[in-house]
């Protein structure tokens, strides 16, 4: 049963993870108790604002839409730069170097204006769909990272704000089983995750290609495409 003293915030970007968390909140944490926060910071994908809306819609909750546009000022990669162009297909998994989609500090930045919005709502629990088996290695994706942060956001704030990560040790195909059980399906096909921004998406972006991996894995049929195919 759902803890309703409790209430939480998610960041939720529109794609297949935080999607699935969102759904994961509204199961520990009771629907009337939870609210999204969702960050336009310039990126190239933008129409994931727009799943942002239709599956914050789709859940019940509130939401609210931050901007944050040092990001795109900064440029240097592939979802803020027009000028780079995202890789194709997913890396190895020794591949020491970070791939140009990789946007320094902004899980860093994210969750402390989540955390910061949080506060002044009386709300202690904020969750992010970040995960350590990513296929990227995102450096701010991993527990430690996040563990440092929710510390810093404690001592930096004076609260006993607690980051939740659902997904940090799952697979992508186990993203997709908890979808299942949580009854995020149905909005996961209103997500959105790949990178050049298409829909039906290019399917061979490396977010792209590790979704369809996740899913097939999973030996689940994955409920975008079948809505991008009028299925």
């Amino acid at each position: 049963m759902p803890n309703n003293t409790r209430k939480a915030l998610v960041v939720l970007s529109g794609g297949q993870d935080s999607t699935t968390c969102l759904y994961w909140a509204l199961r520990e944490f009771g629907a009337a108790n939870v609210e999204a926060v969702t960050f336009d910071y310039g990126q190239r994908h933008r129409v994931e604002l727009d799943a942002a809306r239709k599956v914050a819609a789709m859940a019940g909750v509130r939401q609210t839409v931050l901007p944050i546009d040092t990001f795109a000022a900064i440029g240097g990669n592939a979802l803020t730069d027009d000028a780079i162009t995202p890789e194709a297909g997913a890396r190895d998994d020794g591949d020491a170097a970070l791939p140009n989609t990789f946007v320094p500090g902004r899980n860093l930045v994210f969750l402390s204006f989540a955390a910061a919005f949080a506060y002044t709502r009386g709300i202690e629990h904020v969750v992010t769909g970040v995960a350590q088996t990513d296929y990227s290695g995102y450096p701010d994706c991993r527990e430690n990272t996040l563990k440092a942060l929710e510390l810093t956001l404690r001592l930096g704030m004076d609260s006993r704000v607690t980051l939740h990560t659902p997904l940090m040790f799952m697979s992508k195909a186990e993203t997709v089983h908890l979808a299942q059980q949580v009854g995020a399906m149905e909005a996961l096909a209103w997500s959105h995750t790949c990178y050049n921004g298409e829909v039906p998406p290019c399917g061979h972006c490396a977010s792209c290609e590790l979704r369809a991996k996740g899913f097939d894995e999973a030996g689940v049929i994955d409920p975008l495409l079948l809505r991008s195919q009028g299925a």
